[in-house]
């Protein structure tokens, strides 16, 4: 799942942002939370200790400056369009707020692409871990704290994703080789961007 700020608009302007989204990613993983997230303690409660079912799990995700990706497993009827609905008006609520502006931060409808195989799993766990390198966001996908890839690479201690539904395709120890799956292919990925970045261009004129 996909989504970015209207009119390609930064939507995480500083490290503060960035956790925000972070913690609301975390908070509205269930069905029922105790309260709105935007008036809550700033204890942040895990899905294990919210109410009612899990509507959805998280696998993996990435935030970029101008926009988000999510890797979900849904695990209620409808759980990822509720799921979503209330992590972006969350957070859009928030930034609204904070920057004194008013409207919608980003993009109507969200882009999604239904999972339909294992090798098709593992591929798109990849591409969204590539995309800071990629993007040219960070020299280093090791120590960029906005995705899962410190998670999955055994160097972040927090765990927010089922890094299971990933890393079961992978023989011991799973982190090494998984972190060999992504960066073998940093060279293809950063071509395949500057092709499309060419392709947009010739585009334009």
């Amino acid at each position: 799942m996909f989504n970015r700020g209207v009119e390609r608009r930064a939507t995480f302007l500083d490290e503060v942002n960035y956790r925000r989204f972070y913690k609301t990613i975390v908070y509205y993983q269930n069905e029922n939370v105790p309260t709105r997230f935007s008036f809550r303690s700033r204890k942040l409660i895990r899905p294990k200790e919210a109410s009612g079912r899990k509507m959805i799990e998280v696998i993996c995700f990435c935030l970029m400056p101008n926009h988000f990706h999510l890797l979900l497993k849904q695990t209620l009827d409808k759980g990822i369009p509720t799921y979503l609905g209330k992590l972006t008006n969350s957070y859009t609520r928030y930034f609204n707020t904070k920057y004194k502006r008013e409207g919608h931060l980003f993009q109507a409808p969200y882009k999604a692409v239904r999972i339909e195989s294992e090798e098709q799993l593992l591929h798109v766990s990849r591409y969204i871990h590539l995309n800071p390198l990629v993007g040219g966001v960070t020299p280093d996908l090791r120590s960029y704290k906005w995705s899962s890839c410190q998670e999955y690479f055994g160097f972040s201690l927090e765990t927010v994703c089922q890094k299971h539904e990933i890393l079961n395709y992978f023989p011991n120890p799973k982190e090494k080789n998984y972190e060999k799956f992504v960066l073998d292919q940093t060279d293809y990925a950063r071509s395949l961007e500057k092709i499309k970045t060419q392709l947009l261009d010739e585009t334009l004129y």
